[in-house]
């Protein structure tokens, strides 16, 4: 995969940035983030269960070698060398489509960060040119989750069964939202 099918490692979104993790470098600030809003993902994220200093450091690891296949691009949201939460995309079933994932420490919350950081992935990834689509999906109880493909213009696909419910406020049906390449005039 050439560098310019990949997307940018910066990305400004006005006050703040999306940038690549930067590996074992990134660890304590990666750790105090994830440490600092495991109360506020534990209903939702059932890997919060998981969390370790390892999961930490075997995630920032990950991040390198996916990152160099193209398979997940993901992103540290910072604002000010503060960390403000996550985002990322991976490839979907199909190659032309990738499916994109973010959350956000508490204290970021309610400020439009999340989707004005989707909003910017959504752009970058349709500068690539193989991607088609991107798909969002949540369970359908977090009302917060589904607000932002909606702002985005995102439509509701499907919904169809998740995985067991492991995280305790997850409803076991997955809500699934696509957003298709806009054609040029």
């Amino acid at each position: 995969m050439a560098a310019m099918d990949r997307p940018r490692q910066l990305i400004e979104c006005g006050d703040f940035v999306l940038r690549r993790w930067r590996g074992q470098n990134d660890f304590a600030p990666a750790h105090q983030l994830i440490e600092e809003s495991l109360d506020h993902l534990r209903p939702w994220e059932s890997w919060v269960a998981r969390h370790s200093a390892k999961n930490t450091r075997d995630f920032l690891a990950a991040s390198e070698s996916k990152w160099a296949s193209g398979e997940v691009y993901n992103y540290a949201i910072a604002k000010d060398g503060t960390l403000l939460g996550m985002c990322q995309t991976y490839r979907g079933a199909e190659p032309q489509g990738r499916h994109l994932g973010y959350w956000l420490h508490p204290a970021a919350t309610g400020r439009g960060i999340a989707t004005a950081a989707t909003a910017a992935l959504v752009k970058e990834m349709f500068t690539l040119p193989d991607v088609e689509y991107l798909e969002i999906t949540h369970d359908a109880s977090n009302a917060s989750s589904a607000a932002i493909p909606r702002r985005l213009g995102f439509t509701e696909v499907r919904r169809e069964p998740g995985s067991p419910p492991t995280a305790p406020s997850c409803s076991g049906t997955d809500v699934v939202w696509r957003l298709n390449r806009p054609t040029p005039p």
